[in-house]
């Protein structure tokens, strides 16, 4: 991304997106029971609170009554149908593991095989995005996490502990191939999810082959662990490879959350926050709902001066729905270069 003389101003800037993730597949009800919802009318409630507090994206993980991730896509569906019709102008972005919580105690914290990724296309009604990981990677998501983070809950059982820590995402090119095909073809957005460089350069080639031809939105995936790392080196290390046109949206862990979007708020980017990524407040007295994480989101962002999208900003923002013709319509709106005339198409070029 080009940052140009008056590109932190606020007037230079869309308004702020904010993804609101408040189911957090990773904890049990008991290690946050005030803002850990389980009935599926607390559920619906949760969007519709997330909603009125700022958040216009709403990452979407299920729950069953017992407290567990549901791994049942009729479920999904319920809850889709219940967002949609509670607060019809927030976009819904089904979280693409599914769930990954293990079944049982001291089980596996795994992702759910490609058949049954694959079937987040048939979601009936149709979410508005599916997030994709592009490259099996390792998640340790307690690597970033200090001992105190998670102290008292569930993720400091050993069992717990060793299953999130040795998580791997498993996306190879036979999987996020035709996952991408599979969405556009019922048009769902791909909402691209970049565990560093390599991942983003991968969807570029994606592009130009034609497999993938929408709107390049995406998070940048700062929890370490085989993400990258929360630092502002990592990010504007990041960001020099990114193009003018992409929707990016930053993501941390625990703590580091509040510092990274606040960067991301002051150089025009979007921000993501909630239970699924963080529990506390900076000085880890309490714990902090995801609503009050949203509020406290507000107010900084009118701080700096820069308001909040609504629901029909966002999706406009975000391009909902859009998708384009050819390849090189894709290219240009993107803000890639274009590919390059008489040799074989797919490799990286940037633009002059």
């Amino acid at each position: 991304m080009n940052f140009l003389d008056g590109s932190l101003f606020p007037e230079n800037q869309d308004k702020l997106v904010i993804t609101a993730a408040p189911y957090g597949p990773e904890w049990i009800p008991s290690d946050f029971p005030q803002d850990i919802p389980v009935t599926m009318e607390a559920q619906i409630q949760k969007a519709v609170d997330c909603y009125n507090a700022g958040a216009t994206v709403l990452h979407l993980h299920v729950r069953e009554l017992d407290g567990k991730g549901s791994k049942r896509l009729s479920k999904f569906n319920e809850l889709i149908a219940g967002v949609r019709r509670a607060v019809p102008d927030m976009i819904i972005q089904v979280g693409g593991s599914i769930s990954f919580a293990p079944e049982t105690d001291g089980a596996a914290a795994k992702w759910l095989s490609d058949d049954t990724r694959h079937m987040l296309a048939e979601l009936d009604p149709k979410p508005d995005q599916v997030t994709v990981t592009v490259n099996t990677s390792q998640m340790n998501v307690l690597e970033q996490m200090e001992a105190a983070d998670i102290a008292g809950t569930s993720l400091a059982d050993p069992d717990n502990f060793a299953a999130y820590s040795n998580m791997i995402v498993p996306s190879t090119p036979s999987f996020f191939e035709e996952h991408v095909r599979r969405l556009s073809a019922r048009g769902i957005q791909s909402a691209f999810q970049f565990y560093n460089i390599n991942s983003f350069e991968t969807v570029e080639r994606l592009i130009r082959r034609g497999i993938y031809m929408g709107p390049l939105v995406c998070n940048w995936v700062a929890i370490g662990g085989g993400m990258d790392q929360p630092t502002i080196y990592s990010l504007a290390n990041f960001l020099r490879a990114i193009p003018d046109g992409a929707m990016l949206t930053v993501e941390s862990s625990m703590r580091n959350v509040l510092p990274i979007n606040m960067m991301g708020i002051a150089m025009g980017l979007h921000v993501r926050c909630g239970i699924e990524d963080n529990l506390w407040n900076q000085s880890r007295t309490e714990k902090m709902s995801t609503v009050k994480q949203i509020e406290q989101l507000v107010r900084v962002s009118r701080e700096f001066g820069r308001e909040v999208a609504n629901g029909k900003e966002a999706r406009k923002i975000c391009k909902i729905g859009v998708f384009y013709d050819t390849v090189e319509e894709t290219l240009a709106a993107n803000g890639f270069a274009p590919n390059p005339k008489g040799r074989q198409q797919g490799f990286l070029r940037k633009a002059a």
